[in-house]
């Protein structure tokens, strides 16, 4: 399934919170975040945001937080990391991850893996 660019904007918010978002940087969270999109057609809106710690002074602290909106409860996850790229790699596992979960557990429930046990015994058929 191919994702339309148009419809990848339209589903796809990206936020720096005290950094600035490079054109370039943009370009690969659209790259690696558009991935999830394909997997799934059933996400409302995925919002990425991007935060740099300014407590820590010359050293640089990211925290990565994606929060997607589906049908049912909403995924949301965070990656904290020393590089801004790094905590775009994690995030994008970890909400992977979330989304092949919540897609097994609903597989499981529907093909219901666990035997039904009925109380009473079952009427025997007649003629068999």
């Amino acid at each position: 399934m191919n994702t339309n660019p148009d419809d990848l904007a339209s589903k796809l918010i990206l936020q720096g919170v005290h950094v600035e978002l490079t054109p370039a940087m943009q370009d690969v969270i659209r790259d690696k975040f558009g991935v999830l999109l394909r997997h799934n057609e059933w996400i409302i809106r995925l919002n990425i945001r991007l935060n740099k710690d300014q407590a820590r002074g010359r050293q640089n602290h990211f925290t990565a937080t994606g929060h997607i909106e589906i049908g049912g409860p909403d995924l949301v996850a965070h990656v904290e990391s020393d590089d801004a790229y790094s905590a775009l790699d994690g995030l994008v596992d970890k909400l992977d991850k979330l989304l092949r979960d919540r897609h097994e557990r609903r597989k499981d429930k529907r093909n219901h893996p666990e035997d039904i046990e009925i109380d009473a015994p079952l009427p025997k058929i007649p003629g068999r």
